[in-house]
């Protein structure tokens, strides 16, 4: 009996080690690359010049020279839900947002920022308790993510990885 649970548990380990990578690289890692998109998801790219959504009014038509492009790469999945992830110049993703009726995998989505962003949320709710809407700001990282089930909706990004000319309002 014992010979045949460790042969359970290896045959399982041995088949878990094959399936996570592959559910790991379809996700993009905020500070990272973009991500590899799943089977069946569709793909778009749009290059965002930050110096056309400067408004005269603001008085920041001074700042468009010494502002910087970036590229946002949007992802759906045959559930619906849209990942958008923000490329800076170099192709690393300063910023993501999702919505749709399945939350993603922020453990994926936030890579090694996740642990950084599950202690925020720990620090809300022992405040503020229960559960809803979150919003972790913290100097090197910031969450907003809630919705209710079959609309979820949310934005991260790493305030000191924006681009010139873009803010966090420009990550939805």
């Amino acid at each position: 009996m014992l010979s045949r649970v460790r042969r359970a548990v290896v045959m399982t380990a041995l088949g878990l080690s094959c399936v996570v990578p592959a559910v790991q690289s379809a996700y993009a890692a905020l500070g990272g690359s973009p991500m590899t998109p799943p089977s069946g998801s569709s793909v778009s790219s749009q290059t965002v010049s930050p110096t056309a959504v400067l408004h005269a009014a603001s008085g920041a038509a001074s700042a468009a020279s010494t502002s910087s492009s970036y590229t946002v790469r949007q992802t759906t999945y045959g559930s619906g839900t849209v990942v958008r992830e923000y490329l800076a110049a170099d192709g690393t993703v300063f910023g993501l947002g999702w919505n749709g009726p399945q939350m993603p995998n922020l453990n994926d989505l936030l890579g090694t920022y996740f642990p950084q962003y599950q202690a925020g949320v720990e620090a809300v709710r022992a405040v503020r308790g229960g559960h809803g809407p979150v919003a972790v700001e913290q100097s090197s990282l910031v969450v907003h993510s809630g919705g209710h089930m079959g609309a979820f909706s949310g934005q991260a990004w790493l305030p000191q990885a924006l681009p010139a000319g873009v803010s966090g309002s420009d990550i939805h």
